[in-house]
């Protein structure tokens, strides 16, 4: 099976293929065609968002396709930044500008109340008209400053209580664990498996 991912980013690119490299699947990216779509995120929810990438792009390399959309939602800020995580400090901003503005909208806010969780829904288009979701969730609080490390996103500023770390200060395969694309990946190769098992038997 080949399966194109619906996304230019590079740093979900790298933790999808990890989590995915051992099916007997052909993981494809932006890089395997001239003219790789970049479709535009107008949904109003993550599940919308994932859905249409997923769909546009599994539309234009004529395979089945994957997409996620995730999104930071803080409590102390209605659910936001939410759907517009990627650029809530603005159009084409940093993974710093955005974690800036966070911390400064957050500031003065106690500790018990900086709690926030980190969704993921992924969408795999199979064709247009044949697309099934999956989500995951982690919960956690947004600290006061922004650590050093990896991890990207705002993987510096939400510590995970379970590990007693930022998501920034995981290695991969500790991420991959307990994140919010981690565990909704897991749902997804489930989808894989069972479509790769189908094929199998028809």
């Amino acid at each position: 099976m080949q399966l194109v991912l619906a996304t230019n980013n590079k740093d979900k690119i790298r933790e999808i293929k990890h989590l995915l490299d051992d099916l007997p699947v052909t993981i494809m990216t932006r890089d395997d065609f001239l003219d790789f779509p970049d479709p535009e995120e107008t949904g109003t929810t993550l599940e919308e968002n994932a859905i249409l990438k997923a769909r546009e792009i599994s539309e234009f390399c004529e395979l089945p396709a994957l997409a996620d959309d995730s999104g930071l939602e803080v409590d102390a800020l209605d659910g936001a930044p939410g759907v517009y995580s990627s650029r809530y400090a603005g159009e084409d901003v940093t993974y710093e500008d955005n974690n800036r503005k966070l911390i400064k909208e957050l500031k003065g806010v106690p500790s018990e109340k900086r709690t926030a969780r980190f969704r993921c829904v992924i969408a795999v288009a199979w064709d247009k008209d044949d697309i099934q979701t999956v989500d995951g969730k982690a919960d956690g609080f947004i600290t006061e400053d922004i650590a050093e490390g990896k991890g990207f996103g705002y993987d510096p500023v939400f510590h995970y209580p379970p590990k007693d770390k930022r998501f920034s200060q995981m290695s991969l395969e500790e991420k991959n664990s307990v994140s919010h694309r981690g565990l909704a990946l897991q749902e997804a190769r489930t989808l894989l498996i069972d479509r790769l098992n189908k094929l199998r038997s028809s």
